[in-house]
């Protein structure tokens, strides 16, 4: 039976796009880790036809598909077994289409975010979803995630930059629902149904992308406040003083920015390394002969009413990067620590940390329990560094993250989708009522669950 899906694949194919053997394992598996990657085989479609003509072979055969694209998520949303099929988008990665009247882009799911934005900067156009690996993720898998990034208080989601789009079913049947409107009432919006489902209803296979008025100014600043009130106030304060123009509000506790600028890590910063708490605050906008003078006036008014201890502002995009660079330099991180993003009531965030660091500590000794994140959009992000995190110590870490979580009534994960990591901790946020709809949605579009099993939730 291998042989034979093999074989029909390189059919549908050709040879040279169904990879087996060690062309599998020198692929990733999961980021950030050398895992080497399992699976029957590596399929690689150039387009749509190609994809339905694969999953109706599988289907037949009652094949499990799992979709690759970038291979950057975090919660292993995309692992495969050696008796799965990995379907990777890295061939259909063509624009196929920008327009600069309706301000769309159509592109194919193998295209990189990064070669999104630079061509809709060719075209004097903006596509505002942001997130640290542009330059890997492709959109296909940034839709089926939901991806958020850092400019969700202003332009949300990656739901929100999505008009229309091509998926594929588990039976290969094509759902083309490739609306270019903003407004488009007729019946079921069928294209949810892929958003933020990880793959398990169906695959993308095509999208057209909301774009945006190009901004013509831009403006960055670093400031520091000593307590978390402080935090919520100069929120409040950005979101009044700036309006719509606010596009970043990105919160860094002292156990993050102290280790990542000098002399302890690599950035420097345009201010002391002193304070417990460090906000970046972005805005930006199209008056030229205002926006400008607006920011600093909002700086100047935060000062004196004691919001921020320390602050400082960038005058070239070379300073406005080096801001930003501090709040990306995640590497020291991830590659040892267990990490979670998590959203709850802005109000309620302190509490909740307090909490948690301390329970964990608690319980690890020498733990370190670091916090930064997307505050304006309700989003942290956690790192916990131990001995065993990822190991003989997950368990025991996820229960203190998730446990303490529920009574605020938070979401266990905000921008990382669930995948397999989080599955087990899905009632924390979900009721039994919402998980059994998901199950009845998956046995209607996948009843031989073959679409990316196991993932998101479990059908037992």
């Amino acid at each position: 039976m291998a042989d034979d899906i093999i074989q029909t694949l390189r059919d549908i194919v050709g040879a040279p796009n169904v990879l087996t053997g060690k062309e599998i394992e020198d692929r990733s598996a999961i980021w950030g880790t050398n895992q080497p990657c399992a699976a029957k085989a590596v399929v690689r479609p150039s387009d749509t036809e190609q994809v339905a003509a694969i999953m109706k072979a599988c289907h037949q055969r009652s094949q499990s598909v799992v979709p690759h694209g970038g291979m950057t998520n975090l919660v292993q949303g995309a692992v495969t077994t050696s008796d799965d099929i990995a379907l990777s988008f890295e061939k259909m990665n063509q624009i196929e289409d920008v327009d600069r009247t309706a301000q769309t882009m159509t592109v194919q799911a193998g295209v990189t975010m990064q070669q999104a934005q630079e061509r809709a900067d060719a075209e004097d156009l903006f596509f505002p979803v942001d997130i640290g690996a542009r330059d890997n993720c492709m959109l296909g898998g940034n839709v089926s995630t939901n991806a958020g990034g850092t400019r969700v208080i202003r332009y949300g989601m990656m739901r929100d930059s999505v008009l229309g789009l091509e998926a594929v079913l588990a039976d290969g049947t094509v759902i083309s629902s490739m609306n270019k409107f903003l407004k488009n009432n007729t019946g079921f919006d069928l294209k949810q149904l892929f958003i933020g489902t990880e793959g398990v209803l169906g695959l993308i296979t095509r999208i057209v992308l909301r774009l945006r008025i190009k901004p013509q100014t831009h403006n960055v600043a670093l400031v520091a406040c000593d307590e978390y009130e402080q935090v919520v106030g100069l929120l409040n304060q950005a979101r009044e003083s700036l309006g719509s123009s606010l596009s970043g509000f990105e919160v860094m506790w002292d156990n993050y920015f102290h280790e990542v600028v000098r002399p302890k890590g690599r950035q420097p910063s345009p201010i002391e390394a002193k304070y417990r708490f460090y906000v970046i605050l972005e805005a930006t906008g199209v008056h030229v002969d205002s926006d400008d003078e607006m920011f600093e006036a909002f700086l100047t008014e935060i000062f004196e009413s004691g919001l921020v201890a320390d602050g400082a502002l960038a005058k070239s995009e070379a300073e406005r990067e080096a801001i930003w660079a501090i709040r990306h330099d995640v590497e020291w991180i991830l590659g040892a620590a267990l990490d979670f993003d998590i959203s709850l009531p802005i109000a309620d965030v302190y509490e909740y940390s307090e909490a948690v660091s301390a329970a964990i500590k608690d319980e690890i000794e020498g733990a370190k329990v670091v916090f930064f994140g997307h505050l304006g959009d309700n989003n942290i992000h956690i790192s916990v560094q131990c001995d065993g995190a990822r190991t003989t110590r997950a368990h025991t870490i996820e229960r203190h993250i998730y446990e303490t979580l529920r009574p605020y009534g938070g979401a266990i994960s905000a921008e990382h989708g669930i995948g397999i990591e989080k599955k087990a901790w899905l009632s924390v946020s979900r009721s039994e009522a919402e998980i059994e709809l998901m199950r009845m949605l998956k046995r209607s579009l996948d009843p031989k669950n073959i679409l990316n099993p196991g993932k998101v939730i479990s059908l037992d």
